[in-house]
Protein backbone atom coordinates (compact mmCIF):
# COMPACT_ATOMS: atom_id res chain seq x y z
CA UNK A 1 0.00 0.00 0.00
CA UNK A 2 1.63 3.28 -0.58
CA UNK A 3 0.42 7.25 -0.53
CA UNK A 4 1.18 10.50 -2.02
CA UNK A 5 0.96 12.01 1.85
CA UNK A 6 2.83 14.52 3.21
CA UNK A 7 4.35 14.15 6.68
CA UNK A 8 3.39 17.44 8.86
CA UNK A 9 4.92 17.26 12.00
CA UNK A 10 6.12 20.37 13.57
CA UNK A 11 5.99 22.98 16.87
CA UNK A 12 4.18 25.98 17.37
CA UNK A 13 0.79 25.16 15.84
CA UNK A 14 -1.05 27.49 18.29
CA UNK A 15 0.31 31.01 19.66
CA UNK A 16 1.00 31.37 23.69
CA UNK A 17 -2.39 32.33 24.92
CA UNK A 18 -3.82 29.63 23.28
CA UNK A 19 -1.23 27.22 24.85
CA UNK A 20 -1.85 28.29 28.69
CA UNK A 21 -5.44 27.88 27.87
CA UNK A 22 -5.54 24.74 26.22
CA UNK A 23 -3.07 23.29 29.25
CA UNK A 24 -4.94 24.85 32.27
CA UNK A 25 -6.12 23.18 35.26
CA UNK A 26 -8.98 20.89 33.81
CA UNK A 27 -10.88 21.16 36.65
CA UNK A 28 -9.80 24.04 39.17
CA UNK A 29 -10.34 23.54 42.91
CA UNK A 30 -13.30 24.31 44.39
CA UNK A 31 -14.28 27.83 46.43
CA UNK A 32 -14.64 28.05 49.73
CA UNK A 33 -18.25 28.72 49.40
CA UNK A 34 -18.40 25.72 46.91
CA UNK A 35 -16.87 23.25 49.18
CA UNK A 36 -18.65 24.21 51.87
CA UNK A 37 -21.87 23.53 49.80
CA UNK A 38 -21.17 20.31 48.50
CA UNK A 39 -19.90 18.75 52.11
CA UNK A 40 -23.64 19.71 53.40
CA UNK A 41 -24.66 17.26 50.57
CA UNK A 42 -23.00 14.27 52.34
CA UNK A 43 -25.26 12.23 54.48
CA UNK A 44 -22.39 11.64 56.78
CA UNK A 45 -22.85 7.77 56.63
CA UNK A 46 -22.33 5.61 59.94
CA UNK A 47 -21.22 2.15 57.23
CA UNK A 48 -20.75 4.94 54.51
CA UNK A 49 -20.28 2.49 51.01
CA UNK A 50 -17.77 5.22 49.76
CA UNK A 51 -15.17 4.74 52.33
CA UNK A 52 -15.50 0.89 51.59
CA UNK A 53 -14.62 1.37 47.63
CA UNK A 54 -12.09 3.53 48.65
CA UNK A 55 -8.40 1.33 47.47
CA UNK A 56 -6.90 3.14 50.31
CA UNK A 57 -10.16 3.01 52.83
CA UNK A 58 -10.05 6.70 53.47
CA UNK A 59 -12.77 7.73 56.08
CA UNK A 60 -14.71 9.87 53.34
CA UNK A 61 -17.31 11.08 55.80
CA UNK A 62 -15.06 12.19 58.32
CA UNK A 63 -13.28 14.31 56.21
CA UNK A 64 -16.46 15.32 54.35
CA UNK A 65 -17.59 16.87 57.96
CA UNK A 66 -14.59 18.58 58.84
CA UNK A 67 -14.63 20.41 55.54
CA UNK A 68 -18.45 21.54 56.70
CA UNK A 69 -16.98 22.29 59.86
CA UNK A 70 -14.35 24.56 57.99
CA UNK A 71 -11.41 22.38 59.35
CA UNK A 72 -9.71 22.01 56.40
CA UNK A 73 -6.29 21.15 58.12
CA UNK A 74 -8.69 18.40 60.11
CA UNK A 75 -9.91 16.91 56.76
CA UNK A 76 -6.57 16.80 55.37
CA UNK A 77 -5.21 15.20 58.15
CA UNK A 78 -7.70 12.62 58.13
CA UNK A 79 -7.09 12.03 54.10
CA UNK A 80 -3.45 11.63 54.22
CA UNK A 81 -3.29 8.90 57.43
CA UNK A 82 -4.84 6.73 54.90
CA UNK A 83 -3.53 7.75 51.47
CA UNK A 84 -0.03 10.07 51.82
CA UNK A 85 -0.36 10.83 47.84
CA UNK A 86 -4.27 12.33 48.51
CA UNK A 87 -3.33 15.29 46.47
CA UNK A 88 -2.21 13.57 43.15
CA UNK A 89 -5.33 11.17 43.56
CA UNK A 90 -7.79 13.52 44.23
CA UNK A 91 -7.03 14.72 40.66
CA UNK A 92 -6.51 11.59 38.77
CA UNK A 93 -8.21 8.89 40.76
CA UNK A 94 -11.14 7.57 38.71
CA UNK A 95 -13.80 8.27 41.16
CA UNK A 96 -16.85 7.76 39.20
CA UNK A 97 -15.46 3.90 39.40
CA UNK A 98 -14.97 4.13 42.76
CA UNK A 99 -16.49 6.47 45.89
CA UNK A 100 -18.66 8.73 43.86
CA UNK A 101 -20.04 5.05 42.08
CA UNK A 102 -21.88 3.99 45.67
CA UNK A 103 -22.12 7.44 47.00
CA UNK A 104 -25.86 6.97 48.35
CA UNK A 105 -26.71 10.67 47.16
CA UNK A 106 -25.89 8.89 43.10
CA UNK A 107 -28.66 6.14 43.77
CA UNK A 108 -30.97 9.14 45.39
CA UNK A 109 -30.01 11.56 42.98
CA UNK A 110 -28.23 10.76 40.01
CA UNK A 111 -25.81 13.29 41.49
CA UNK A 112 -22.92 11.73 43.91
CA UNK A 113 -21.31 14.20 46.41
CA UNK A 114 -18.23 15.08 44.14
CA UNK A 115 -15.73 13.37 47.11
CA UNK A 116 -12.64 14.05 44.66
CA UNK A 117 -13.24 16.99 43.97
CA UNK A 118 -13.62 17.96 48.26
CA UNK A 119 -10.49 15.62 48.89
CA UNK A 120 -8.37 18.00 46.81
CA UNK A 121 -10.14 21.52 48.45
CA UNK A 122 -8.65 19.59 51.83
CA UNK A 123 -5.02 19.11 50.50
CA UNK A 124 -4.25 21.63 48.46
CA UNK A 125 -5.23 24.00 51.41
CA UNK A 126 -2.81 21.84 54.13
CA UNK A 127 -0.16 22.10 50.72
CA UNK A 128 -0.84 25.79 50.44
CA UNK A 129 -0.41 26.81 54.65
CA UNK A 130 2.39 27.77 56.50
CA UNK A 131 2.90 24.39 58.18
CA UNK A 132 2.00 21.87 55.61
CA UNK A 133 3.63 18.62 57.73
CA UNK A 134 1.07 17.81 59.79
CA UNK A 135 2.99 14.33 61.19
CA UNK A 136 6.27 13.42 62.98
CA UNK A 137 8.86 10.48 63.09
CA UNK A 138 8.36 8.07 65.83
CA UNK A 139 11.58 7.34 67.16
CA UNK A 140 14.50 5.93 65.14
CA UNK A 141 14.95 2.37 64.82
CA UNK A 142 18.00 2.09 63.26
CA UNK A 143 16.83 0.30 60.64
CA UNK A 144 17.47 0.90 56.69
CA UNK A 145 15.02 0.20 53.95
CA UNK A 146 15.52 0.18 50.28
CA UNK A 147 12.93 1.41 48.13
CA UNK A 148 12.99 0.91 44.17
CA UNK A 149 11.46 3.08 42.05
CA UNK A 150 10.21 6.89 43.44
CA UNK A 151 6.76 6.66 41.97
CA UNK A 152 3.30 6.50 43.72
CA UNK A 153 3.49 2.73 45.49
CA UNK A 154 7.85 3.55 45.78
CA UNK A 155 6.69 7.10 47.33
CA UNK A 156 3.59 5.96 49.43
CA UNK A 157 6.02 2.81 51.03
CA UNK A 158 8.84 5.04 52.01
CA UNK A 159 6.46 7.69 53.47
CA UNK A 160 4.83 5.25 55.70
CA UNK A 161 8.16 3.77 57.19
CA UNK A 162 9.67 7.00 57.59
CA UNK A 163 6.75 7.62 59.98
CA UNK A 164 7.31 4.54 61.80
CA UNK A 165 10.80 5.76 62.57
CA UNK A 166 12.74 3.62 59.96
CA UNK A 167 15.48 5.22 57.87
CA UNK A 168 14.70 4.85 53.80
CA UNK A 169 16.80 4.78 50.75
CA UNK A 170 14.96 5.41 47.57
CA UNK A 171 17.02 4.43 44.24
CA UNK A 172 14.79 5.66 41.14
CA UNK A 173 15.64 5.86 37.48
CA UNK A 174 14.17 9.36 36.76
CA UNK A 175 16.14 12.78 37.60
CA UNK A 176 12.99 13.61 39.40
CA UNK A 177 10.74 11.54 41.87
CA UNK A 178 7.47 10.91 41.53
CA UNK A 179 6.93 7.88 38.85
CA UNK A 180 4.12 7.80 36.63
CA UNK A 181 2.53 11.33 39.06
CA UNK A 182 5.53 13.10 36.97
CA UNK A 183 6.00 11.73 34.14
CA UNK A 184 3.03 9.93 32.98
CA UNK A 185 -0.03 11.71 33.42
CA UNK A 186 -1.63 14.68 31.43
CA UNK A 187 -0.20 18.23 32.39
CA UNK A 188 -3.84 19.37 32.80
CA UNK A 189 -4.62 17.34 35.34
CA UNK A 190 -1.49 18.25 37.46
CA UNK A 191 -0.87 21.80 36.61
CA UNK A 192 1.55 23.95 38.04
CA UNK A 193 3.83 21.36 39.08
CA UNK A 194 1.91 20.07 42.01
CA UNK A 195 3.73 16.11 41.51
CA UNK A 196 6.89 18.20 42.98
CA UNK A 197 4.94 19.84 45.50
CA UNK A 198 3.43 16.50 46.86
CA UNK A 199 6.57 15.02 46.68
CA UNK A 200 8.44 17.81 48.73
CA UNK A 201 5.78 17.35 51.21
CA UNK A 202 6.17 13.54 51.03
CA UNK A 203 10.56 14.09 51.74
CA UNK A 204 9.25 16.39 54.61
CA UNK A 205 9.08 14.36 56.97
CA UNK A 206 12.34 13.24 57.17
CA UNK A 207 14.36 10.03 56.89
CA UNK A 208 14.00 9.67 53.53
CA UNK A 209 16.97 9.75 50.95
CA UNK A 210 16.80 9.97 47.32
CA UNK A 211 19.18 8.79 44.65
CA UNK A 212 18.39 9.64 40.99
CA UNK A 213 19.46 8.59 37.81
CA UNK A 214 19.71 4.21 39.34
CA UNK A 215 18.10 1.62 37.39
CA UNK A 216 17.57 -1.53 38.71
CA UNK A 217 19.34 -3.91 36.27
CA UNK A 218 21.83 -6.85 37.62
CA UNK A 219 21.04 -9.55 40.06
CA UNK A 220 23.74 -8.02 41.91
CA UNK A 221 22.52 -4.94 42.16
CA UNK A 222 19.73 -6.71 43.91
CA UNK A 223 21.77 -9.19 46.41
CA UNK A 224 23.78 -5.74 47.44
CA UNK A 225 20.62 -3.96 48.20
CA UNK A 226 19.34 -7.05 50.43
CA UNK A 227 22.89 -7.56 52.08
CA UNK A 228 22.91 -3.44 52.67
CA UNK A 229 19.46 -3.05 54.03
CA UNK A 230 16.84 -4.81 56.64
CA UNK A 231 14.31 -5.15 53.68
CA UNK A 232 13.70 -4.31 50.35
CA UNK A 233 10.66 -2.74 48.49
CA UNK A 234 10.60 -3.08 44.86
CA UNK A 235 8.10 -0.50 43.24
CA UNK A 236 9.54 -0.03 39.66
CA UNK A 237 6.52 -0.14 37.58
CA UNK A 238 6.29 -0.91 34.12
CA UNK A 239 9.50 -0.31 32.02
CA UNK A 240 9.03 -1.06 28.25
CA UNK A 241 5.74 -0.73 25.85
CA UNK A 242 4.28 -3.61 24.41
CA UNK A 243 5.01 -4.05 20.80
CA UNK A 244 2.28 -4.27 18.13
CA UNK A 245 3.94 -6.65 16.19
CA UNK A 246 2.61 -4.98 13.14
CA UNK A 247 4.91 -4.05 9.34
CA UNK A 248 5.98 -0.18 9.67
CA UNK A 249 6.10 -0.29 13.40
CA UNK A 250 9.89 1.19 13.42
CA UNK A 251 8.76 4.09 11.04
CA UNK A 252 9.74 7.17 12.00
CA UNK A 253 7.10 9.03 13.57
CA UNK A 254 5.49 5.94 15.30
CA UNK A 255 6.26 6.19 19.17
CA UNK A 256 5.32 5.20 22.21
CA UNK A 257 2.59 7.55 24.14
CA UNK A 258 4.16 7.02 27.67
CA UNK A 259 7.37 8.37 26.21
CA UNK A 260 5.55 11.64 24.38
CA UNK A 261 3.87 12.41 27.46
CA UNK A 262 6.81 12.32 29.49
CA UNK A 263 8.14 14.44 26.93
CA UNK A 264 5.33 16.83 27.09
CA UNK A 265 5.34 16.86 31.01
CA UNK A 266 9.26 17.69 31.13
CA UNK A 267 8.32 20.68 28.46
CA UNK A 268 9.33 24.01 29.78
CA UNK A 269 7.80 25.89 26.34
CA UNK A 270 4.70 23.95 24.78
CA UNK A 271 5.37 25.45 21.59
CA UNK A 272 8.56 23.97 21.42
CA UNK A 273 7.01 20.49 20.89
CA UNK A 274 6.25 19.20 17.71
CA UNK A 275 3.19 17.41 17.20
CA UNK A 276 1.54 15.81 13.84
CA UNK A 277 -1.38 17.78 12.05
CA UNK A 278 -2.86 13.85 11.68
CA UNK A 279 -2.48 11.68 14.95
CA UNK A 280 -3.69 7.97 15.53
CA UNK A 281 -3.51 7.12 19.03
CA UNK A 282 -3.56 3.09 19.42
CA UNK A 283 -4.98 1.87 22.80
CA UNK A 284 -7.85 2.51 25.25
CA UNK A 285 -7.00 3.32 28.23
CA UNK A 286 -6.12 6.33 30.16
CA UNK A 287 -2.58 6.78 28.65
CA UNK A 288 -4.38 6.44 25.30
CA UNK A 289 -7.05 9.23 25.98
CA UNK A 290 -4.08 11.60 27.95
CA UNK A 291 -1.75 11.04 24.60
CA UNK A 292 -5.10 11.76 22.32
CA UNK A 293 -6.48 14.95 24.31
CA UNK A 294 -3.05 16.51 24.69
CA UNK A 295 -2.17 15.81 21.14
CA UNK A 296 -5.04 17.93 19.95
CA UNK A 297 -4.26 20.39 22.90
CA UNK A 298 -1.54 21.35 21.09
CA UNK A 299 -2.93 21.93 17.74
CA UNK A 300 -2.96 18.51 15.44
CA UNK A 301 -5.91 18.50 13.16
CA UNK A 302 -7.53 15.84 13.49
CA UNK A 303 -6.95 13.03 16.48
CA UNK A 304 -8.24 9.24 16.46
CA UNK A 305 -8.04 6.84 19.17
CA UNK A 306 -8.86 3.90 17.67
CA UNK A 307 -9.41 0.48 19.78
CA UNK A 308 -9.87 -3.04 18.86
CA UNK A 309 -13.07 -4.18 21.53
CA UNK A 310 -16.09 -2.18 22.09
CA UNK A 311 -16.88 0.76 24.52
CA UNK A 312 -17.61 -1.15 27.39
CA UNK A 313 -14.24 -3.54 27.03
CA UNK A 314 -11.81 0.16 27.21
CA UNK A 315 -10.07 0.72 30.79
CA UNK A 316 -10.34 4.14 30.32
CA UNK A 317 -13.44 5.07 32.50
CA UNK A 318 -16.30 6.54 30.58
CA UNK A 319 -16.13 9.83 31.59
CA UNK A 320 -12.35 9.96 30.30
CA UNK A 321 -13.77 8.61 27.05
CA UNK A 322 -16.54 11.50 27.25
CA UNK A 323 -13.41 14.29 28.23
CA UNK A 324 -11.50 12.85 25.15
CA UNK A 325 -14.48 13.54 22.43
CA UNK A 326 -15.46 16.39 24.23
CA UNK A 327 -11.86 17.54 23.37
CA UNK A 328 -12.09 16.86 19.90
CA UNK A 329 -10.75 13.43 19.80
CA UNK A 330 -12.73 10.59 17.22
CA UNK A 331 -12.60 7.21 19.06
CA UNK A 332 -13.31 4.43 16.73
CA UNK A 333 -13.95 0.62 18.43
CA UNK A 334 -13.72 -2.82 17.02
CA UNK A 335 -10.99 -1.68 14.94
CA UNK A 336 -7.31 -3.40 15.32
CA UNK A 337 -4.55 -2.10 13.69
CA UNK A 338 -2.46 -4.59 10.80
CA UNK A 339 -0.19 -2.10 8.84
CA UNK A 340 1.73 1.09 9.87
CA UNK A 341 2.03 2.55 5.87
CA UNK A 342 4.88 4.84 5.35
CA UNK A 343 5.67 6.98 2.90
CA UNK A 344 9.47 7.61 1.19
CA UNK A 345 12.98 5.45 2.08
CA UNK A 346 15.96 6.03 3.59
CA UNK A 347 16.14 9.17 5.84
CA UNK A 348 13.10 10.17 4.46
CA UNK A 349 10.56 7.55 5.47
CA UNK A 350 7.72 8.52 7.48
CA UNK A 351 4.59 7.26 8.77
CA UNK A 352 1.59 8.25 6.74
CA UNK A 353 -1.47 5.65 7.83
CA UNK A 354 -2.27 2.90 9.62
CA UNK A 355 -4.02 0.50 8.15
CA UNK A 356 -6.92 -1.42 10.31
CA UNK A 357 -9.16 -4.68 10.03
CA UNK A 358 -12.80 -4.42 11.79
CA UNK A 359 -13.58 -6.62 14.15
CA UNK A 360 -16.12 -8.85 15.80
CA UNK A 361 -16.87 -11.12 18.24
CA UNK A 362 -17.37 -15.07 17.84
CA UNK A 363 -17.83 -17.43 20.66
CA UNK A 364 -16.16 -14.97 22.57
CA UNK A 365 -12.95 -14.66 20.43
CA UNK A 366 -12.45 -11.11 18.54
CA UNK A 367 -11.97 -12.10 14.79
CA UNK A 368 -11.42 -10.18 11.87
CA UNK A 369 -14.52 -8.92 9.28
CA UNK A 370 -12.33 -8.94 6.49
CA UNK A 371 -13.22 -5.60 6.28
CA UNK A 372 -10.10 -2.69 6.55
CA UNK A 373 -9.99 0.76 6.58
CA UNK A 374 -6.74 3.32 6.21
CA UNK A 375 -6.81 6.15 8.47
CA UNK A 376 -3.79 9.01 7.78
CA UNK A 377 -1.45 9.81 9.92
CA UNK A 378 1.50 12.34 10.70
CA UNK A 379 2.30 10.89 14.17
CA UNK A 380 1.45 7.60 15.82
CA UNK A 381 1.41 7.08 19.41
CA UNK A 382 0.83 3.21 20.73
CA UNK A 383 -1.13 2.91 24.06
CA UNK A 384 -1.11 -0.78 24.13
CA UNK A 385 0.19 -0.97 27.66
CA UNK A 386 3.44 -1.88 29.52
CA UNK A 387 5.51 -4.73 30.64
CA UNK A 388 7.79 -5.16 33.36
CA UNK A 389 10.82 -6.00 30.87
CA UNK A 390 13.26 -7.14 33.24
CA UNK A 391 14.87 -10.87 32.73
CA UNK A 392 17.03 -10.33 35.48
CA UNK A 393 14.19 -10.50 38.06
CA UNK A 394 13.56 -14.43 37.26
CA UNK A 395 16.98 -14.90 37.60
CA UNK A 396 17.20 -13.63 40.73
CA UNK A 397 14.78 -15.76 42.10
CA UNK A 398 11.72 -13.44 41.87
CA UNK A 399 8.67 -15.23 41.20
CA UNK A 400 6.37 -14.24 37.94
CA UNK A 401 3.16 -14.47 37.53
CA UNK A 402 1.09 -12.92 34.22
CA UNK A 403 4.61 -11.33 33.64
CA UNK A 404 4.58 -8.92 37.20
CA UNK A 405 6.08 -9.70 40.17
CA UNK A 406 4.15 -12.68 42.03
CA UNK A 407 3.11 -11.11 45.91
CA UNK A 408 0.97 -12.47 48.80
CA UNK A 409 -1.42 -10.04 49.98
CA UNK A 410 0.86 -7.99 51.99
CA UNK A 411 3.16 -7.60 48.99
CA UNK A 412 6.38 -10.23 50.49
CA UNK A 413 7.78 -11.55 46.95
CA UNK A 414 9.08 -14.87 46.73
CA UNK A 415 12.59 -13.69 48.16
CA UNK A 416 13.30 -12.94 52.28
CA UNK A 417 13.31 -9.69 52.80
CA UNK A 418 11.38 -8.63 49.64
CA UNK A 419 8.22 -6.99 48.80
CA UNK A 420 6.63 -5.39 45.95
CA UNK A 421 3.82 -3.02 45.03
CA UNK A 422 1.92 -0.71 42.43
CA UNK A 423 2.41 -1.72 38.29
CA UNK A 424 5.40 -3.93 38.75
CA UNK A 425 3.28 -6.39 41.33
CA UNK A 426 1.09 -9.39 39.85
CA UNK A 427 -2.79 -9.46 39.87
CA UNK A 428 -3.41 -5.24 39.85
CA UNK A 429 -5.52 -2.83 38.66
CA UNK A 430 -2.43 -0.54 37.41
CA UNK A 431 -3.85 2.70 39.42
CA UNK A 432 -2.21 5.27 41.27
CA UNK A 433 -4.11 4.74 44.14
CA UNK A 434 -4.01 1.11 44.18
CA UNK A 435 -0.32 1.68 44.09
CA UNK A 436 -0.44 4.05 46.97
CA UNK A 437 -2.31 0.94 48.89
CA UNK A 438 0.58 -1.43 48.37
CA UNK A 439 3.34 1.03 49.20
CA UNK A 440 1.40 1.90 52.14
CA UNK A 441 0.41 -1.80 53.09
CA UNK A 442 3.96 -3.58 52.61
CA UNK A 443 5.65 -0.91 54.59
CA UNK A 444 3.34 -1.85 57.59
CA UNK A 445 3.85 -5.89 57.11
CA UNK A 446 8.07 -4.69 56.60
CA UNK A 447 7.72 -2.89 59.53
CA UNK A 448 5.86 -5.80 61.43
CA UNK A 449 8.61 -8.14 59.98
CA UNK A 450 11.44 -5.93 61.54
CA UNK A 451 9.63 -5.03 65.08
CA UNK A 452 8.71 -8.78 65.16
CA UNK A 453 12.46 -9.63 64.59
CA UNK A 454 13.49 -7.14 67.29
CA UNK A 455 10.96 -8.42 69.74
CA UNK A 456 12.63 -11.73 69.51
CA UNK A 457 16.04 -10.75 69.66
CA UNK A 458 14.75 -8.98 72.94
CA UNK A 459 12.92 -12.03 73.82
CA UNK A 460 16.27 -14.07 73.75
CA UNK A 461 18.86 -11.94 75.13
CA UNK A 462 16.74 -11.95 78.61
CA UNK A 463 15.72 -15.70 78.36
Amino acid sequence: MSTSHHPDVRPGRLGAAEYAKAFADAQPRLTRSQALLEAERCLYCFDAPCATACPTSIDVPSFIKRIADDNLRGAARTILESNPLGGMCARVCPTENLCEAVCVRYTQEDRPVAIGRLQRHAVDALMESAKPQIFSREPATGKKIAVVGAGPAGLSCAHTLARKGHDVVIFDARPKAGGLNEYGLASYKTPNQFAQTEVQWLLSIGGITVHHDWKLETTSQLQTLRSDFDAVFLGMGLSSTHALGITGEALPGVRDAVDFIAELRQCEDLSTLPVGRRVVVIGGGMTAVDAAVQSKLLGAETVHMVYRRGPEALSASAAEQEWAQTNGVTIHYWMAPVEIVGTGSGAAAHVSAVRFEYQTLANGKLVSTGETEAIQADMVLKAIGQQLGNPMLTDAGLALQGGRIATDAAGQTSLSGVWAGGDCRAGGLDLTVEAVEHGKQSALAIHASLTQHVQVQAASATA
